[in-house]
């Protein structure tokens, strides 16, 4: 097989790669939070009476945190990879900065989130409504409403950027991008659940990439033969 061959057959898998990775992290992050929501009160200073009765299915939304991360970040590298050459190097330094420090705080605020549920389990009467509880449940609270989720809009801009100059989606997602990145910086204490507008945003562009009608196998095997042909 010919290295020109083989080059396009990787270019070709990549933006399904990107697509694949895409849906997956935002359908487990979307689960996971949903499964938080339902469990745990939007009142970061509860007495934590859940940790009695939904520490099983806060576990469960816990542990699905970890794979989301891995899709996250096969997207990322993936999406870099199909703009190749096209990307701007400040945005793409700001798209990846953003994306990892979105990241980092979601593992974070999960780790505490999972050793208020060790402690509990270890000292369940000392735990409820102490000031460790108080705190922690606080660190959690801020790091996801007022951290990670403007990291989260940082990257929706730099994205939404990225797909103006490069043309990799088209503009409409990224001037939504724009709109629902405006939602997540400016009004993020202010919406319960906003924070969800994120991961459902990289499902619509993973679901556009999958569906992107410009790199199919059969303009690839075009391609190919024109350069046989020129050969």
């Amino acid at each position: 097989m010919k290295p020109e061959t083989t080059a396009i057959g990787a270019r070709l898998r990549a933006p399904r790669a990107a697509a694949v990775a895409g849906i997956l992290f935002s359908i487990l992050l979307t689960l996971s939070f949903l499964l938080l929501r339902r469990s745990v009160p939007a009142d970061p200073l509860d007495a934590g009476a859940w940790l009695q009765t939904r520490s099983d299915i806060v576990a469960l939304a816990l542990n699905l945190v970890p794979f989301a991360g891995i899709a996250f970040l096969w997207f990322i590298g993936v999406l870099r990879d199909r703009l190749g050459e096209r990307e701007d190097r400040f945005f793409a330094t700001v798209f990846l900065g953003s994306g990892l420090l979105f990241l980092a705080m979601l593992f974070l605020s999960a780790a505490v989130a999972g050793g208020l549920i060790m402690a509990y389990v270890a000292e369940a009467d000392r735990m409820l409504g102490s000031a460790t509880f108080g705190l922690a449940r606080a660190i959690i609270y801020e790091i996801m409403n007022v951290y990670a989720i403007k990291m989260a809009g940082v990257f929706m801009v730099a994205t939404s950027t990225l797909a103006i100059r490069t043309g990799f989606i088209a503009r409409w997602i990224a001037f939504l991008g724009y709109a629902l990145a405006g939602l997540l910086l400016f009004s993020s204490r202010y919406i319960e659940g906003i924070l969800l507008a994120f991961p459902l945003w990289v499902l619509l562009i993973s679901l556009y990439i999958l569906l992107d009608k410009r790199l199919q196998p059969s303009a690839a095997g075009a391609l190919t033969q024109e350069k046989e042909d020129g050969e």
